[in-house]
């Protein structure tokens, strides 16, 4: 209930007056049924703005640190997300993330829609990073269809660091859904998973244009910042 009174009220008219986005393709997305959307990720904005176009209640993997901030403004930030029906995620390693990764299975079980960046984390040069096989093994586990979308002109509106967004103009771009189930039973082979991740990169970059990077985002930005430091 809060979700849904909270986009209507407070989150559509204030996204579409500051960004004015234009949207390509939602139609894309199915109407009904269990969906996964894969976006590349380069503003703290990125899932309202993908949350204000879908008319379905979309769910999202949200990093840890969202619910775990000490104070009055981390406990009202975690009661924030949790009201949007976010997923805690602790990315500290691939056991601390499998309860999160449990639920969000549950959510596609019931044949919901759940947004995932598979970066990780958002690009910090806005260009586009090599992508965890998560989204793979939730793709193949559940039979969900994969959207893939990219959001272009975020990273110039809030890149990481920025407090407030600018105002620039906006695109949502949604791709055809890829179906995997070519790969049905195979959710354990690494190397399956790699595939299907890549091929779902591949389309992201297709629809953002971004330069791709075949390294993962925080090992990037941890050589950019190590290397800043030095400078």
């Amino acid at each position: 209930m809060f979700y849904f009174a909270f986009r209507l009220v407070v989150l559509v008219p204030l996204l579409r007056w500051l960004f004015r986005p234009c949207v390509e393709g939602a139609g894309r997305v199915p109407e009904a049924g269990a969906v996964i959307l894969a976006g590349n990720h380069q503003s703290f904005t990125d899932q309202f703005l993908l949350g204000v176009t879908l008319r379905r209640r979309l769910t999202f993997l949200a990093k840890q640190e969202y619910f775990t901030a000490p104070g009055l403004t981390g406990r009202a930030t975690a009661a924030f997300f949790r009201a949007l029906g976010q997923i805690p995620v602790d990315r500290s390693g691939k056991d601390a993330a499998q309860s999160a990764l449990d639920t969000a299975l549950q959510v596609l079980d019931g044949g919901g829609v759940l947004g995932v960046f598979p970066e990780g984390t958002r690009s910090h040069d806005g260009r586009l990073y090599k992508g965890k096989v998560g989204v793979a093994a939730m793709a193949l586990r559940s039979g969900a269809p994969v959207v893939p979308v990219a959001m272009i002109g975020t990273f110039e509106a809030q890149p990481k660091g920025r407090r407030l967004p600018r105002r620039v103009p906006i695109t949502l771009r949604f791709g055809e859904p890829l179906d995997f189930s070519r790969y049905a039973g195979m959710e354990n082979e690494r190397l399956v998973l790699r595939a299907v991740t890549d091929e779902i990169m591949y389309a992201v970059q297709k629809l953002s244009e971004q330069e791709y990077v075949d390294v993962y985002a925080a090992e990037a930005r941890t050589a950019w910042e190590a290397g800043a430091a030095a400078a």
